[in-house]
């Protein structure tokens, strides 16, 4: 069953005269439960596309349904609501806020939407356990490490039983071990929350922890790479990408 499909999918940038076209006519249909990643070249259209499915940006043309509703219908308010409570977003730098503690920084988004925080009481626990920092709960950022805070920002996501959620090059900014801590929990959050992830990164090794792998170039998916039995392996992903980008 899809979640989030995205039906001719184009975005223009306009840079005096000269158009770019940065998102060329893309198709995809992401299954429930997934972990999707999105590979590519600088400027093929990775970022874009992440930022379309998430309603951070309007397409020039095309449309995005998610859970059977499509952005093009709903008013600004409405989509904003979809981001606020169906799309879980994770970035490379945290995002956190310094002045709330790690578990008020899980709860932002319910505070935000007006909801009472005790009523999430049991997913916060839940979460704080996934994430591994139940004693971590009352730790502002400043007192948390680098991997410590990305896992605070994967729990917020996951705070209001997102439909999706979007990494954008979510171990960028981490050490190979700690990064490796970040994507086998976001390929947990898939089989203990049944999330659906969509994950943009350039790093062979990161994308090898995915289900399915699309490739980018000049703003359309050019391959893609699908796991079947087993790990899909880095040699795989590094053999596939010296055939695309030559």
């Amino acid at each position: 069953m899809s979640i989030l499909q995205t039906n001719s999918l184009t975005k223009n940038y306009q840079m005096g005269n000269i158009t770019i076209q940065a998102l060329r006519g893309v198709d995809l249909a992401i299954d429930k439960g997934k972990f999707v990643a999105v590979m590519g070249p600088s400027g093929s259209g990775k970022s874009t596309l992440l930022h379309l499915m998430g309603g951070l940006d309007i397409p020039t043309s095309g449309e995005i349904i998610l859970a059977d509703q499509a952005f093009s219908a709903l008013t600004d308010n409405e989509l904003t609501r979809v981001r606020r409570q169906k799309i879980g977003f994770i970035f490379q730098f945290y995002n956190l806020l310094p002045t709330l503690t790690a578990v008020e920084n899980i709860a932002l988004p319910i505070l935000i939407d007006g909801k009472p925080f005790k009523s999430f009481s049991q997913r916060l626990d839940e979460l704080l356990q996934l994430v591994d920092l139940t004693d971590r709960a009352s730790h502002y950022p400043d007192q948390l490490s680098g991997g410590q805070q990305q896992r605070v920002a994967i729990a917020r996501a996951f705070i209001n039983h997102p439909e999706i959620a979007l990494a954008d090059e979510p171990t960028g900014n981490l050490d190979t071990k700690t990064g490796t801590g970040i994507l086998e929990l976001l390929r947990r959050s898939c089989k203990e929350l049944g999330a659906t992830i969509v994950m943009v990164t350039h790093d062979p090794h990161a994308a090898s922890y995915a289900d399915w792998i699309l490739y980018l170039k000049d703003g359309q998916i050019i391959d893609e790479l699908c796991r079947v039995d087993g790990a899909i392996t880095i040699e795989q992903i590094m053999e596939k990408i010296a055939r695309l980008e030559v």
